[in-house]
């Protein structure tokens, strides 16, 4: 589509709708943004458009109802990611045949380059960051972009023909791709999230799967061998599949065999890297790394620079970041766990004993998998936010009853000093989104630093 001197809505005024403003005006589209909250006014998003650099045009912009002249004369729908696709409104842009684009596929559309893009309900985050790493190592043009936190619109007009894009993508950006088609992608892995948005798993799984519904049969997929989901996907994708495992050997593909990643081919068997020399921690921690390295196997990089670059990288933040250490006390942020299976890998990660923030806004979760985790290593389960009671229930159902309710962090953070012993470990990992309490995952790990270092 032609974008120069259409109309286009850009529904929802966050970082990606704003991103999304200023792209299409720098091609010549006419935006106009808009947002349901009617708690917001039209100065606090105009203001919102100065302060992310969004330029000095001035859109128009609507709140709460969208007048249906507006609507008649749109040429394309923009949704930010947090805007469910079955809204009423949404629907009647589909009724009327409007096309409906995401971010994603806007930025796709007005790019260059090759596109690497990594989906899953855990281990996005870290897996685009250590390809992003692996990618700028080796290549002049590399940018890392999309749910990790720099909005894809905002670096599509500095690509070229030779760009390198490594973008993380939400089960929430996917339901709004049409044509974008990555050179290479991976699905982590698909445990059970978001069914408030997406109702069913069968349907979040239909989504999850949509990253490679454009690629063709010399592109490639990374999948989880070990999910019984993907290994099913597998047999069915149209692109060349790779899988890897952290729990057997590989007739082909990457795998963890004892303290060491190995890639095999049809031909050769290469040895990755030891275990040891990451400076990630965890068997979570080690399939992203096969994640990664696969990916950037599959786009040419060489071992030798693929191996520098893992052994370089460390952890990402919010996501089982060591603190500090107060009174022989380790403390631990994983506030990025926002759900019970990114959770387990918390807890799992651990290796002493652990005094374990959780809870926070209810996404229809169930948490007994997670509490089954705990394995003998949580000592007390400090719990906070709209789920404290659900996840008491599930404990006490399960038999684990060393529960602490606190009003909020704070309060958490010195409840676990009041109870730990030298030797014990203090990790927040909430097993929830953090919204209600806090703006984000980030802003609720960044206080729990805080409050530590404040001790």
């Amino acid at each position: 589509m032609d974008l120069q001197g259409k109309k286009v809505l850009v529904f929802g005024t966050g970082k990606s709708g704003i991103g999304a403003s200023d792209l299409l005006q720098k091609v010549g589209a006419e935006p106009v943004l808009y947002d349901g909250n009617e708690n917001l006014t039209i100065d606090e998003v105009r203001k919102k458009l100065t302060e992310e650099g969004a330029g000095s045009y001035v859109p128009e912009v609507f709140i709460g109802d969208l007048p249906d002249n507006v609507i008649k004369s749109l040429s394309l729908v923009v949704l930010s990611p947090g805007v469910p696709t079955d809204l009423p409104l949404v629907k009647d842009f589909y009724s009327r045949n409007i096309p409906v684009w995401g971010e994603v596929e806007l930025a796709y559309r007005t790019g260059r380059g090759d596109v690497l893009a990594i989906t899953g309900t855990n281990g996005k985050t870290t897996t685009t960051a250590l390809l992003g790493r692996i990618m700028s190592d080796a290549f002049p043009s590399v940018f890392v972009v999309g749910n990790i936190g720099t909005p894809y619109t905002s670096k599509a007009l500095s690509m070229q023909d030779d760009t390198i894009t490594v973008a993380e993508i939400s089960s929430f950006q996917l339901e709004t791709i049409d044509q974008f088609a990555p050179k290479v992608s991976a699905i982590l892995n698909i445990t059970e999230d978001h069914l408030n948005r997406h109702h069913t798993m069968e349907e979040y799984i239909r989504v999850k799967e949509l990253i490679t519904v454009n690629q063709k049969p010399d592109d490639v997929c990374v999948l989880n061998y070990e999910d019984e989901v993907l290994r099913e996907f597998g047999k069915r994708a149209v692109p060349k599949v790779i899988y890897f495992s952290s729990e057997r050997r590989l007739e082909e593909g990457i795998f963890l065999d004892g303290d060491e990643i190995i890639l095999k081919t049809a031909d050769k068997t290469v040895p990755v890297v030891k275990t040891g020399e990451l400076k990630l921690l965890g068997k979570h921690n080690f399939e992203n790394v096969m994640a990664a390295v696969a990916m950037a196997c599959a786009y040419g990089v060489p071992m030798e620079s693929i191996r520098k670059s893992i052994c370089d990288f460390k952890a990402v933040e919010h996501r089982i970041e060591y603190v500090d250490e107060k009174d022989g006390v380790a403390y631990y942020n994983d506030s990025k766990g926002t759900n019970p299976d990114a959770a387990i890998k918390g807890i799992q990660a651990m290796n002493r004993p652990t005094l374990l923030i959780g809870g926070g806004y209810d996404k229809g979760s169930s948490y007994d998998e997670w509490i089954s985790a705990f394995d003998g290593k949580v000592r007390y389960l400090v719990l906070i936010g709209q789920t404290k009671e659900k996840i008491r229930d599930a404990a006490i159902r399960l038999g684990f009853t060393d529960i602490i309710l606190c009003e909020d962090l704070l309060e958490a953070v010195n409840k676990c000093r009041e109870l730990a012993r030298p030797g014990d470990a203090v990790l927040l990992s909430p097993a929830c989104a953090s919204w209600g309490q806090f703006d984000n995952y980030e802003q609720r790990g960044d206080r729990f630093k805080e409050y530590v270092h404040n001790l």
